[in-house]
């Protein structure tokens, strides 16, 4: 009876992407149409820019534009930079322990004489 052999991927720890940006990116990127998606139905029919109609633009070529932004904004910047940037964003802020609090006015800990 003989074995049945699978391949082994090797390269496990390359990193995916997709037009230079990875997943996380591309996901802010269908977020972004959908919501100029949702936007463009508020612009009329009647709009224009560069003369094609303002809620075509805003739902195909605006996050068109948005891949190039993206990939020139993380260049050189390490992977996952912008999923700890939108997290830092919302995090609370830790601030350091030797840092005097301006609203305590008197001490918390009462040296005793």
């Amino acid at each position: 009876m003989s074995l049945n052999m699978t391949s082994v991927h090797r390269n496990l720890h390359t990193k995916v992407t997709f037009l230079g940006l990875e997943f996380e990116d591309l996901i802010l990127v269908l977020a972004l149409a959908a919501l100029m998606n949702l936007l463009a139905h508020f612009a009329g029919n009647n709009a224009r820019f560069l003369g094609m109609p303002l809620n075509i633009f805003m739902e195909f070529v605006v996050p068109v534009l948005a891949v190039p932004f993206l990939i020139l904004f993380k260049y050189g910047r390490p992977r996952g930079y912008l999923t700890d940037l939108v997290r830092s964003f919302f995090s609370p802020r830790a601030w350091c322990a030797l840092e005097r609090d301006s609203q305590q006015g008197e001490a918390y800990v009462v040296e005793e004489e």
